[in-house]
């Protein structure tokens, strides 16, 4: 790879959460195998000044950028303005495009196009279409552009009723949906750019161990972030390997390698999926540039896989959006 190159991030906000505060941790892991390359590297963090943040990093020449922007200002669906301006400015960098980056952050979006093509994924409706919603069928609110489980709670699962409507009060279209709710086992599938196109790596199996009736079976934000709570020590991350039929897991690798080529998704990606009672799969999020901490998913799908992340860093870094 010629020339130097930036990793670029988002900084994380004052009195940051550990949600946000994680990146740095991506940042350390990243540039660590990066050096060990023999590329020489700098560091930029993006603010909400980034128009003027971006301008100086063109004026800095890198050769190119190891794209690590979540967000700005902690928002998700302002992501996609740092490909964009990457582009604009002709600097390559890692990860999927500005058009990927864009369709997978929006939910909504993302699944449509799913539908679309015949990849399987929850219903979905809007905020405004609660009278689509069937009475005593189990429903989902998630927010529509942000990741790592921001705005998911143990009360966004539900059960409609008739008269159930105050649950939606102050959600409008544009920030929230509605999933219906797939009861079952849950599944994250990372995979990874190579010289004969993407690679799956090990799924891994998210196991809710110990959870009561009560307490719904999902990775939300005291599940991912919050060290203390029942839910982050009791969600466990497993990969059940010779467990799974080879049919089953053939349809796992199927499904994320049609989301990576239905997106045109480039270096490494995630899909999470979970499947029914009856083992049809159903995607819930497509994740470009997933987190890459070392305690993260993608990291321990590596592990597992049995690569030194330099030599995945090698990858990704050779598949580069130019």
């Amino acid at each position: 790879m010629k020339g130097n190159c930036c990793i670029l991030y988002n900084e994380p906000l004052p009195g940051a959460m550990e949600d946000e505060l994680d990146i740095l941790d991506q940042v350390d892991h990243v540039e660590k195998h990066l050096l060990e390359t023999g590329v020489k590297t700098f560091r930029k963090g993006l603010t909400d000044n980034f128009m003027s943040e971006m301008d100086e990093l063109v004026s800095e020449k890198p050769g190119f950028v190891f794209n690590l922007v979540e967000s700005i200002r902690n928002k998700g669906e302002l992501n996609y303005f740092i490909p964009a301006l990457l582009n604009l400015n002709r600097i390559p960098y890692t990860g999927s495009s500005l058009e990927a980056i864009f369709l997978t952050t929006s939910k909504n979006l993302a699944g449509k196009l799913m539908s679309d093509a015949g990849i399987a994924n929850p219903a979905t409706f809007r905020p405004s279409q609660s009278d689509l919603l069937e009475p005593g069928k189990r429903y989902i609110m998630k927010p529509v552009w942000e990741d790592g489980s921001l705005g998911i709670t143990g009360d966004s699962v539900f059960c409609w009723e008739h008269g159930s409507g105050d649950r939606l009060e102050g959600k409008d279209d544009s920030h929230w949906m509605i999933q219906e709710f797939i009861e079952g086992r849950e599944f994250n599938i990372s995979m990874l750019a190579g010289e004969d196109g993407p690679e799956v790596l090990p799924p891994a199996e998210i196991v809710f161990r110990d959870f009561p009736e009560s307490m719904p079976r999902i990775v939300d934000f005291r599940a991912k972030w919050i060290t203390d709570a029942f839910e982050y020590e009791n969600t466990i991350r497993t990969f059940p390997g010779p467990e799974l039929s080879r049919e089953f897991l053939g349809r796992l690798k199927e499904t994320a390698l049609r989301c990576w080529h239905l997106f045109a998704l480039k270096g490494y990606a995630r899909v999470d999926v979970r499947s029914d009672e009856r083992e049809n799969i159903f995607v819930i999020e497509v994740n470009a540039n997933p987190c890459i901490s070392p305690d993260g998913g993608f990291a321990a799908a590596v592990n597992e896989a049995g690569y030194a992340f330099t030599d995945v860093i090698r990858r990704i870094t050779g598949d580069l959006n130019f």
